[in-house]
């Protein structure tokens, strides 16, 4: 009997079920793969949002750090050995009194503590400040703020440094706490240009700030830190930047500006060139010259005579000074009266003219020989108020008093800015035209003490590894 063979057919019989196992296995393989890739993937971004989230909760340490520190100043008079801890003490306080984070801080650096950005989330800050390059007298500081969201961590570091705060009332021709009164044909006019006549008024305890009547300008622009006070001009040619009326106010007044530092008077810097006395017993009533004198306290003199100041004239509280007479001042006038003191107990008045010189152009004695290069202020006279009432050709230097007033045919070149350190009305009548010259100056002059304030320097922002 013939065997038959079988067919292609039957010979391919399971090979259908084989190629799907393998289909299936390969499909499982990439579904588990694919499953597996896409875990990965959820783990990775997951991880990317919680150090983005980590990096935000430093970066947002970093600015509340940094409006911490635009609050701290200290002294420029603080001796270098202590820069540090007083430094570190104006951050204490700064942080303490915005947050309740009392930061402490030994030789090494200033440690701020744990500050919660979102109890919720647990999203928090800590932040280090170290000064560069030692703790003994630093200029530089390292901030290195840590944030912390969801078990991850993220740092970032910048650095500060030392320098005087840059926005003074030395950039007004007139600065005052108080406000300003211009009655009669009185002139503010720049020398060079007119905004050496610009003016800064606080005027924080009244809300009529300026008040302008009669046929008195101011050339510059004011700058108003009250944001709720009022200019008054009364009068044709009552004006302000070259206009009158409403458009003076409109065009020439800022109210709400930021305040500006008014700088610590350092009067006791001057005192060790005081050798001579002038007290109860001077005869002040003839023509004479004296060379860097104090004025006792309680001696309340006038100077009837025409008189000659050379050098440092050193005023002791309490006292009226009068000058009845001409005056010539080859150098400066200063008060050791307290900035805070508004009474108008203490005075010095200049009624006769003033014939004002620099200190420059003090003869070449060796009682002179420190003091010429302190050329710049003309009156410093905190507690004190200040009253002229004859004419000048120049104040050579800043006047800064608690109260200032001009009267009479005062007027004349000052050659640096009138500062009024006092709550109490600074006013100008009669005919005092006062011409200000503030070409070249850059810094505070001699004894005033700016503040030193820690400036950011964005070219140092680093994200750290780790």
């Amino acid at each position: 009997m013939k065997r038959s063979k079988p067919s292609l057919r039957a010979q391919r019989r399971g090979a259908a079920l084989l190629v799907s196992l393998i289909f299936i296995v390969l499909f499982s393989t990439l579904a588990v793969s694919m499953a597996a890739m896409s875990g990965s993937g959820l783990q990775i971004a997951d991880n990317h949002r919680r150090m983005n989230a980590a990096r935000t909760c430093a970066e947002s340490g970093h600015q509340i750090v940094r409006y911490w520190l635009r609050d701290v100043a200290i002294s420029g008079t603080t001796p270098a050995g202590q820069t540090y801890s007083a430094l570190a003490a104006d951050i204490q306080t700064a942080a303490a009194f915005a947050s309740g984070v009392v930061p402490t801080y030994d030789s090494t650096g200033i440690t701020i503590p744990q500050v919660t950005l979102d109890a919720a989330t647990g999203e928090a800050f800590t932040a280090r400040i170290t000064p560069l390059p030692s703790a003994a007298n630093p200029t530089a500081f390292r901030l290195d703020v840590t944030g912390a969201s969801d078990g991850l961590t993220k740092t970032v570091r910048t650095e500060y440094r030392l320098t005087e705060r840059a926005n003074s009332v030395f950039d007004f021709g007139v600065a005052t706490k108080g406000p300003l009164s211009l009655a009669g044909n009185i002139l503010l006019e720049g020398v060079n240009i007119a905004v050496e006549s610009s003016v800064y008024i606080e005027s924080e305890n009244d809300l009529l700030a300026l008040s302008i009547i009669g046929n008195s300008q101011i050339a510059g622009d004011v700058s108003v830190v009250n944001p709720l006070a009022m200019v008054y001009l009364q009068g044709g040619k009552a004006g302000i930047g070259g206009e009158t009326g409403a458009a003076a106010i409109d065009n020439h007044v800022t109210f709400g500006v930021p305040p500006a530092e008014f700088p610590e008077p350092d009067c006791s810097f001057f005192e060790p060139y005081v050798l001579n006395v002038i007290d109860a017993s001077t005869d002040l009533s003839a023509s004479a010259t004296y060379d860097n004198v104090r004025i006792v306290a309680g001696t309340h003199p006038n100077f009837t005579g025409n008189v000659t100041l050379r050098g440092v004239v050193f005023i002791e509280t309490p006292n009226i000074v009068t000058f009845s007479g001409n005056a010539v001042v080859i150098g400066m006038i200063v008060g050791d009266g307290d900035v805070e003191d508004d009474s108008g107990a203490n005075r010095v008045t200049f009624s006769g003219t003033v014939d004002s010189h620099p200190l420059s152009e003090l003869p070449a004695d060796e009682q002179f020989a420190d003091l010429r290069q302190y050329t710049g202020t003309f009156v410093l006279a905190p507690g004190f108020s200040l009253s002229f009432g004859g004419n000048f050709n120049t104040l050579n230097g800043a006047i800064a008093a608690n109260g200032i007033q001009f009267y009479g045919n005062a007027g004349g070149t000052i050659a640096g800015s009138a500062i009024n350190y006092s709550d109490v009305q600074m006013t100008l009548t009669g005919n005092s035209d006062l011409y200000f010259n503030r070409s070249g100056i850059t810094h505070a002059p001699p004894g005033f003490v700016p503040q030193v304030v820690l400036a950011y320097n964005p070219a140092a922002y680093l994200e750290l590894p780790y």
